[in-house]
């Protein structure tokens, strides 16, 4: 069975849980520059580089990746939001962006196996941020046709990274936090190449984020506009994160869930930042509000995103025990996928 199916027959008997926020656990362990930069003699500061610590500190993304799997976790992200050759520049470590991926999918794909068994598997994603580059919007005011970057050239940018993580032994390609849609149409792309190239399947989990209460990317879409966007890519998953608090997020939630014909994942920040840019919600408060969804039926797959520690997964966990999963929508099949085609055409 690939693990795309057993994925699909786990979601169907139970509500699967998502790990939560490495940039947050990462933090919290107060690493110094030497630490970050490790050998690598990048001659850039990499404090903050937390990608990179996937080669310099690989122990401390295992430790990190373990608790979330003992915390409860069916699904564990790899520490990649930021491992591209664009958002690496910043750190002037674009040349490390194969290894970075390469050795965070077998850093968690390790802790997946020594925490799964034969009676619950426990999938890796590799995950895919947004860049710090947007497609859809000029960085200058006063020349709005401007862009920092092409189409294409994005597109490989994220066919590099899927490629290595694909090596590394992921089981899903996650396209996570998308505030620009038309990137996201660009790692789609970069997904089905690699997949050519490498002769193998690449599901793929897609998550928006909206960036104010309107309910709406950057870009402009609201939720149901980016389902219309992106269907073509028949995604294994489509959801939210990041964005808000569980229950700010709930109405947009229910946007999807009600348009989506496959499952859903949503995994929310532990509430709103405070004026430190920390997060404060305790994780009962979160999981209290997540519960809120599973009364509603609005989920398959629910984690925790910024601020989101082993404690609030393990309290998700909790009341995940014995909900029901969000039941799929009856549909003609036939209908279905000649919507997709017109959708895929039409993109």
């Amino acid at each position: 069975m690939s693990a795309a199916e057993a994925f699909k027959a786990a979601a169907a008997t139970r509500v699967l849980v998502k790990d939560g926020a490495y940039g947050t656990m990462i933090q919290r362990e107060g690493l110094k520059e030497a630490e970050f930069a490790g050998d690598t003699t990048l001659g850039h500061e990499q404090r903050g580089n937390n990608d990179l610590l996937n080669i310099t500190a690989p122990t401390v993304i295992e430790g990190i990746a373990a608790r979330f799997a003992a915390a409860g976790a069916d699904l564990l992200a790899t520490n990649t939001f930021n491992a591209n050759a664009i958002s690496q520049a910043d750190y002037g470590a674009e040349k490390l962006v194969r290894e970075i991926n390469v050795e965070a999918a077998k850093i968690i794909r390790r802790v997946a196996d020594a925490h799964g068994s034969d009676e619950k598997r426990i999938f890796v994603a590799g995950a895919v941020g947004p860049t710090n580059k947007t497609l859809s919007l000029s960085p200058d005011v006063s020349d709005p046709g401007f862009r920092e970057v092409t189409f294409d050239h994005v597109k490989d940018v994220y066919r590099e990274q899927v490629e290595a993580l694909a090596e590394g032994g992921v089981d899903f390609i996650l396209i996570e936090t998308i505030f620009d849609t038309l990137n996201a149409k660009a790692a789609i792309m970069a997904v089905r190449e690699a997949e050519e190239a490498l002769g193998r399947d690449l599901p793929i989990m897609i998550s928006m984020t909206l960036t104010d209460l309107s309910g709406r990317n950057l870009s402009g879409h609201t939720v149901e506009g980016f389902w219309a966007t992106i269907a073509h890519a028949n995604p294994l998953t489509v959801g939210l994160n990041c964005s808000f608090g569980a229950e700010a997020l709930r109405p947009h939630l229910k946007a999807l869930t009600d348009k989506a014909p496959g499952l859903v994942m949503a995994y929310p920040n532990a509430g709103l930042p405070n004026d430190l840019g920390e997060y404060d919600e305790a994780a009962a408060d979160t999981a209290r509000q997540v519960s809120e969804w599973l009364d509603e039926g609005l989920v398959n797959i629910v984690g925790g995103c910024c601020g989101t520690t082993p404690e609030h997964i393990a309290a998700i966990a909790q009341v995940c025990e014995g909900a029901s999963p969000r039941a799929l929508p009856v549909r003609d099949d036939a209908m279905l996928l000649a919507g997709l085609e017109t959708l895929r055409v039409a993109a």
